[in-house]
């Protein structure tokens, strides 16, 4: 027996199917044609007369089939409409009343409805192709791990086992040109294409190059439905009635207690959304499913409920996903018994995992073939209900969180068995995983959501969302920001804050000083900023220009060429007349000297930058302006 890989399939000039297999212990490819399979559609059986007669005039070739309906599990009688050329096939949508399964592409339709997976592995016999090759000491593992699912969830059970096989199959070693790849692949990312070509079911060479994630997750649930004989939903069918809304609900953001804090844990959840879809059974036909019974378990917050009574392909096949990074490739990544070689391959196994999994509500908003408003909407409800009461808890606990936010709760100053003890209720209670994400020496919250900083215990700065921090403000601030943010790297106590709160302060004075007595790079005065808008079409409007234009103004008249979306660099100035208009920037190029910057501008936006963060550790920094020696002869 041999051991060959699938690599991808092709359609040829004939319209047949073409699949490239590589053969291991010859080390080529070999090419497998089928000649009988064609493109095909669906079509509601009985016909319409308007569909009898666009099949006559494409001269379609009718056979009736049976599918299973995602929604009722009914069997449906379908007309299966074979054409000439998948081109064809894909172009007949608008000649016919109700079609499915126009849209798939043909070479991806033959792997789903034979039972392939391109980049696994096949053993070649006289009469099949079968698979796949097992490695027998990783399935003890598997099952030590996730043997119990087979008992408590069989479905998800059977996505686990076949996922983890697929991860487990050799990588065969072909030059990556051969596949489409640049001859100096990264290994890394020529270990990632197979697995992703296994997982998602795409030929090697589009896992290599396609990077939209949503065809990936398409891909996953194709393959599940079209080899389970689903009829696949139309996007229609699976927005359930409901029209998309441009947005829905998102993510809940407990407004942070401002203040300084010593010794914050920050818990999170672990894949929050996608936990909530396993956990709380969240599919397209289980989320509302219409069972009577179902009704009363309604989404907090929400109108929309979830199935009780059959599991949902979705939260099965998303459950899988989850469960084999949380438990299997995150701890292995860190496992002291497994070997460098085989950490970093779990490692990098782990983050495609949280990359699929992450996308798994954004697709359901808005992405064609994928959305779905109900299923969106009660993912995100859940996560909200999940963060309040995990909070509930903590504070009916006697612990005190600080700020909560999508995922993740800060606890101040929280014993190790206070911590133990809400990862364990959130266990048993919610059945979510908690775990421990990070832990600052001190932390800042500034009021603000999603604005804060902590400092690790390694003196290492965590720094989020901070105006001073934010990539088009000058270099010149985040020197001095960061300059601040050493004085606090070794706090511990407060005596030790005491002293780094007048280390800060000294710090900013003397930044203040250097910028009125221009001290400063022209350079790190400059900010950067992205046009959003044309600016030949700004320029020509009678309204005000914010700074961004009045900087492309002044370049273009220079010659530049300028369009949407490209980046400006300005400095701040005195106010000065351009073309009738009052302009207070000029670009970082045209500045000559620092004697036009507008010096007390830079100081007051300096002052409010570092206030966003050090406003809540009473810090202030004084207003007044140090009389200097060229004052005295200004005012003479």
């Amino acid at each position: 027996m041999k051991a060959w890989s699938l690599i991808d399939s092709i359609v040829d000039r004939n319209h047949e199917i073409v699949l490239r297999f590589y053969d291991n212990s010859a080390e080529e490819m070999i090419k497998v044609r089928d000649t009988t399979y064609k493109p095909y559609f669906l079509l509601s059986f009985p016909l319409t007369k308007k569909d009898e007669y666009s099949i006559e005039r494409i001269l379609g070739k009718v056979s009736i089939v049976e599918r299973r309906d995602l929604f009722s599990n009914n069997l449906r009688t379908m007309a299966k409409v074979e054409t000439r050329n998948p081109v064809e096939a894909q172009k007949l949508g608008k000649m016919f009343e109700s079609i499915w399964e126009s849209e798939l592409e043909f070479s991806h339709g033959y792997a789903y409805d034979n039972g392939l997976v391109f980049g696994s592995q096949y053993i070649i016999n006289e009469k099949n192709l079968f698979s796949p090759l097992q490695s027998i000491e990783a399935r003890e593992k598997f099952q030590k791990i996730f043997g119990s699912v087979e008992k408590t969830d069989p479905s998800k059970y059977v996505h686990l086992k076949e996922f983890f096989d697929l991860c487990y199959q050799p990588i065969p070693q072909i030059d990556p040109e051969t596949l489409g790849m640049p001859k100096k692949t990264d290994p890394e990312q020529y270990y990632l294409t197979f697995m992703l070509s296994r997982i998602a079911n795409l030929p090697v060479p589009k896992a290599f190059s396609n990077k939209r994630v949503s065809e990936w997750i398409k891909s996953v649930l194709y393959t599940h439905l079209r080899r389970n004989a689903y009829l696949i939903p139309t996007s229609k069918e699976l927005r359930r009635g409901e029209e998309l809304k441009g947005s829905v609900p998102g993510a809940l953001t407990i407004t942070p207690k401002s203040g300084v804090y010593f010794n914050t844990v920050v818990t999170d959840f672990e894949s929050l959304y996608p936990s909530c879809i396993d956990r709380y059974n969240l599919s397209y036909e289980t989320v509302d499913c219409g069972h009577r019974e179902c009704k009363s378990k309604r989404t907090p917050e929400l109108d929309h409920y979830s199935c009780t009574k059959n599991r949902g392909f979705y939260s099965a096949i998303i459950g899988a996903l989850k469960d084999l990074r949380i438990h299997y490739f995150k701890p292995l990544s860190k496992s002291t018994s497994a070997s460098k070689h085989e950490r970093l391959l779990a490692k990098a196994l782990a983050r495609l995992l949280k990359l699929l999994l992450v996308s798994s509500y954004g697709v359901t908003i808005r992405i064609h073939g994928l959305a779905s408003t109900p299923l969106a909407e009660s993912i995100t409800g859940c996560g909200r209900y999940a963060l309040q009461t995990t909070w509930n808890m903590a504070e009916e606990h006697g612990m005190h969180p600080t700020y909560g936010d999508t995922d993740s709760i800060f606890l101040d100053n929280p014993s190790e068995e206070d911590v133990k003890w809400l990862v364990e209720e959130v266990k048993t209670k919610l059945q979510l995983d908690l775990a421990v994400d990070k832990r600052y020496s001190l932390c800042v919250l500034s009021g603000a959501k999603k604005a804060y900083f902590g400092i690790s215990r390694d003196g290492t700065p965590d720094i989020k969302g901070l105006t001073v921090i934010k990539s088009n403000s000058p270099r010149f601030f985040l020197k001095v920001f960061q300059s601040c943010v050493k004085e606090l790297a070794h706090v511990r106590n407060l005596e030790e804050y005491e002293q780094a709160k007048a280390g800060i302060t000294r710090i900013v004075n003397r930044a203040v000083r250097d910028l009125r007595e221009r001290r400063v790079k022209l350079e790190d005065l400059a900010y950067s900023v992205k046009l959003y808008s044309d600016p030949k079409e700004k320029i020509r409007s009678e309204e005000a220009l914010h700074q961004p234009y009045q900087c492309a103004v002044q370049l273009i008249d220079a010659g530049e060429s300028l369009g949407k979306r490209e980046t400006v660099s300005f400095v701040k100035v005195n106010p000065f007349n351009y073309k009738g208009r009052r302009f207070t920037v000029k670009p970082k190029g045209h500045m000559k000297s620092l004697l036009d910057i507008n010096v007390e501008d830079y100081v007051r936006n300096l002052r409010t930058a570092l206030g966003q963060t050090f406003d809540p550790m009473n810090i202030e920094f004084s207003a007044k302006r140090d009389k200097m020696i060229s004052d005295w002869f200004e005012t003479r």
